[in-house]
């Protein structure tokens, strides 16, 4: 049985829609095989950042991105966020917006 991925909204999608080329092409890559096996694909590529958030770590060539996701009922991964990584710890306000997000998702808040 398959999992389904949904975006948040339109923004989120764009967001990572213009990533660059290799980055775009190893989040597909990750995000197909979630598709096939679930949404926990284990270190180095997926950690749990608590209270149902989830990241995908991407690396490519260009670079380092994470994108937030959350995981719903009936098998459906909705990703919540994305950013191009610059520095080593995950900055403070990309998580407020991810979990402000998750809230909207999981209806918690």
């Amino acid at each position: 049985m398959t999992w389904n991925i949904t975006y948040f909204n339109n923004r989120v999608f764009k967001n990572i829609s213009g990533m660059p080329k290799k980055m775009k092409a190893r989040f597909v890559a990750l995000t197909d095989r979630m598709m096939q096996i679930g949404p926990d694909l284990g270190m180095p590529h997926t950690r749990a950042m608590g209270d149902k958030l989830f990241e995908l770590r991407v690396k490519a060539e260009e670079g380092i991105a994470r994108v937030f996701y959350c995981v719903c009922v009936k098998r459906e991964i909705v990703i919540l966020h994305s950013y191009i990584k610059k520095t080593q710890a995950t900055p403070e306000k990309e998580l407020v917006i991810a979990r402000k997000r998750l809230k909207e998702v999981t209806k918690d808040g």
